[in-house]
């Protein structure tokens, strides 16, 4: 209860005021800030006391008082707030002649422009907070001259994502990875419908009849197309991340073979491959700086002279990992380099081959993580390369510096033009005003704030959204929020 709460402030008030030499407390002891948390059940709906001392060195001058006050979910006919008032009463309070007055509006972006009739349900979110001086009136628009910040927080796996498929190949290669550690293989959905051992031979057939000179004329020194992973969704999507057009003999494979099913399988196409080079039935080629087993073996073949494999055991499996590993670096590089033009901390870290294979793995779901990032903001922000590049910056610095963590909110200055058109016929999911007076210790502020949710814990709601009409049988629910006014007031000792 607030008076009860009340009481525990004044006994904590009069235990830190130096003037209270009666109570014979002895030495004071500058105590930690005490906050209350309240049920709500006054008139006030109060939820929050709190007070901190004020201290000059190391001399307790004074106290900092504070009340948490919040109303809701309530009607929007019950919002009834005017700006001039409560600068008014804030002056009065603190004996103020000036005040100043500071906006702060935070806008979810990826809900104006979410991929439509969907029903997917994601953990992923994009907003912008914009601050600005001074305030004109309550629920303002923020200006143009505001300062943003847009706030992107994206989990990988979405269906809706314009690289899911490039999620799919990545969970594949996590499956491998983990197979290659644990020696039991969960094998995932197939990626393609048909199965490795007939797309493989197929595709060796393909290679034999090139090097007998049956294709056809011009096509000869043309590698495999390799169709679009993206195939399924528009065009524009399709543009933003497609399959590279230079992929050699073991990227193809890794492309044919990302649909395997079992151990056994595997092992049928990688006999198949390793007899078509012994009998020099074909001569791939290879990119430069791969150090897959599969590429030595490729190499050693156009000398006539292939070590033996043991096609058993973790071999096969570490072999697809590794050009799977190969592949998908490519991929993500070139999508990088393409789209934002990063590729130094690229070189030197996400690709490197120095690392043991698990670690490589994790840094390709690094890379993977930055990629849903980029293609939202490209698809559904219509970032061009002035916004994309310094995003890239900002992630491929934290990801070389930490481990994968998708929870993580990378955080990039953005002007509120860039973004206006996704919010401004949206209402705000939080809008508050600071009234302030005063400077440094001396400094007091009133705030008001409206949002969508809680702003205590302890608040319970069964409110779910504060701005946007639900409709329940026909008709139209009338809109909810929560309006809070925090106080602050100071008491000198001295």
């Amino acid at each position: 209860p607030v008076c009860i709460s009340r009481q525990l402030i004044s006994l904590y008030t009069m235990a830190q005021n130096p003037n209270m030499t009666h109570l014979k407390t002895g030495e004071l002891v500058v105590l930690p800030p005490l906050w209350i948390r309240c049920d709500g059940s006054d008139p006030e709906h109060t939820y929050w006391l709190g007070a901190e001392p004020l201290k000059a060195g190391k001399k307790i001058t004074g106290i900092s008082l504070y009340t948490v006050m919040c109303d809701g979910p309530t009607a929007a006919k019950s919002c009834s707030a005017n700006l001039e008032e409560l600068k008014l009463e804030h002056k009065m309070r603190h004996h103020s002649s000036v005040v100043m007055t500071k906006g702060f509006a935070r806008y979810e972006l990826i809900r104006a422009a979410a991929v439509e009739d969907t029903m997917v349900e994601s953990e992923s979110n994009i907003s912008v907070d914009i601050t600005w001086d001074p305030v004109d009136k309550i629920l303002e628009m923020p200006p143009l001259t505001a300062a943003a910040m847009l706030n992107i927080n994206l989990e990988s796996g979405d269906p809706r994502s314009p690289v899911y498929q490039q999620y799919r190949e990545l969970q594949f290669l996590l499956a491998l990875a983990e197979g290659l550690k644990t020696g039991v293989t969960e094998w995932p959905e197939p990626l393609e419908s048909e199965s490795a051992v007939e797309l493989v031979q197929e595709f060796l057939t393909g290679l034999k009849k090139e090097l007998d000179g049956y294709c056809i004329s011009g096509n000869t020194n043309k590698t495999e197309k390799i169709k679009s992973d993206t195939a399924a969704v528009n065009g524009s999507i399709k543009s933003v991340f497609s399959e590279r057009e230079d992929l050699d003999f073991a990227e193809q494979l890794w492309c044919k073979m990302r649909s395997v099913s079992s151990y056994q399988e595997l092992v049928k196409c990688f006999t198949l491959i390793i007899k078509s080079l012994e009998h020099g039935e074909i001569q791939p080629w290879i990119h430069q700086g791969s150090s897959s087993l599969l590429s030595k073996l490729i190499q050693q073949s156009y000398y006539g002279k292939m070590e033996v494999v043991s096609l058993s055991g973790i071999t096969p499996i570490q072999m697809l990992l590794e050009i799977g590993l190969d592949k998908m670096k490519k991929d993500y590089v070139s999508f990088f380099i393409v789209k934002s033009r990063s590729c130094l901390l690229l070189q030197d870290y996400f690709i490197s081959t120095s690392v043991d294979l698990q670690e490589q793995v994790h840094r390709v779901q690094k890379l993977h993580h930055m990629l849903e990032i980029m293609v939202s903001c490209t698809v559904l922000l219509q970032f061009k390369h002035e916004n994309l590049f310094p995003l890239t910056q900002i992630c491929l610095k934290y990801y070389k510096e930490n481990p994968l963590n998708e929870k993580h909110t990378f955080q990039l200055p953005v002007r509120p033009a860039l973004v206006k058109k996704y919010y401004q016929n949206d209402h705000p999911e939080l809008w508050k005003v600071d009234i302030s007076s005063g400077h440094g210790q001396k400094e007091v502020r009133t705030t008001w704030q409206v949002g969508t949710n809680p702003p205590v814990e302890h608040m319970t709601s069964n409110n779910t959204s504060l701005f946007s009409d639900s409709t329940v049988n026909g008709g139209t629910e009338e809109r909810m929020y929560f309006i809070t006014v925090a106080k602050c007031s100071q008491v000198p000792f001295t």
